[in-house]
């Protein structure tokens, strides 16, 4: 049963994302996805973290730590979107084609493994075509009546923010993506209502802000920003370095970017109200005011990891769930 010290202060900061019909909570170790299955139950999946570059000294220093945890957020974000989308009963049963039975055959177990790594190398290709090489053909239509690289660089830096708002807004405005939005306001209430010490029941959630410091949209708005500062100082007028060049420091960028965000979430400052406000300001239209049920998909996500980790620290709650055990039998919790 849950214990009545609500007053802790979190001892690490959580952080999490909306997926199909739910939400994922993580932690040090572990993450824990709660989705609302076709039942309307929770169900609750816990596995331990993975990473592929963390374990390397390298990698756990400053930049370089940035650099392996946004690597492991598009692997285990496109992981756990795929698993929440089964267990919300979304996939549709239907006998595979003879390719889809090929690649059954020939891979195996492994065959789920190669799609969602072969999905994050699609998206981070049309992420790089989008965001970083789009914008510099288009600020290369400047170099007529602009000399300097300079300025140029800056004209692509602002074309490449346009991009990612112009971006932002026409997903937002998605029917489909609605609900999804609603599990990430979710997840940031819930989040903030912990970090507040409050008593993680709906009532409490439901009053707490949607915005929070660490959201990836602010990662992602911070990349584009800190890119634009960056790539001011690669002066070439050869278009085909200068693609190249932005390639190659994608990941110094978001390794500069993690540096950032992870220093704003830890911090009250004005100086970082200040660098957060633009991020905040664009998770009005990356999150929506969540249900009821949303909510209690994210307390039981968040709840299971604390549960785990720091059982000296989970607050009280209102919300039951269903583990699902690695096996796929599934108990409930007491």
């Amino acid at each position: 049963m849950p214990n009545e010290n609500t007053k802790n202060k979190p001892t690490f900061y959580y952080g999490g994302q909306a997926i199909i019909e739910g939400v994922m909570m993580r932690g040090r170790k572990i993450y824990a996805a709660a989705v609302r299955t076709t039942d309307e139950e929770i169900t609750v999946e816990k596995k331990e973290n993975e990473t592929v570059l963390g374990n390397i000294g390298l990698f756990k220093l400053p930049i370089f730590r940035g650099m392996s945890a946004f690597i492991d957020s598009l692997v285990t974000g496109t992981k756990i979107l795929m698993r929440s989308a089964s267990l919300a009963g979304e996939e549709i049963e239907e006998e595979p084609s003879k390719f889809e039975k090929m690649l059954m055959d020939k891979f195996g177990d492994k065959l789920t493994d190669y799609l969602m790594y072969f999905s994050v190398g699609v998206s981070m290709i049309i992420a790089l075509v989008l965001f970083f090489l789009l914008p510099v053909v288009l600020g290369s239509l400047f170099n007529k009546f602009i000399s300097g690289t300079y300025l140029l660089g800056v004209i692509e830096g602002l074309i490449r923010i346009a991009i990612f708002l112009v971006y932002i807004f026409i997903i937002s405005r998605m029917k489909e993506i609605k609900r999804v939005y609603e599990y990430h306001g979710a997840e940031h209430k819930t989040i903030n209502c912990f970090e507040s010490g409050k008593a993680l029941t709906v009532e409490n959630v439901k009053k707490c802000s949607r915005m929070h410091k660490r959201c990836g949209t602010s990662f992602l708005l911070i990349v584009m920003f800190v890119s634009m500062i960056v790539f001011v100082f690669i002066r070439t007028d050869h278009i085909g370095l200068r693609l190249l060049s932005r390639i190659l420091l994608v990941p110094f960028v978001s390794g500069i970017s993690y540096e950032i965000i992870k220093w704003a979430g830890r911090s009250d400052s004005t100086l970082v109200k200040i660098i957060s406000a633009p991020g905040m300001c664009l998770q009005k239209l990356t999150t929506a005011e969540p249900k009821d049920d949303e909510i209690e998909c994210a307390i039981a996500a968040l709840v299971s990891v604390i549960m785990e980790e720091e059982p000296e620290a989970v607050p009280e709650y209102h919300v039951k769930w269903k583990y699902l055990e690695p096996e796929e039998t599934v108990k409930e919790t007491v």
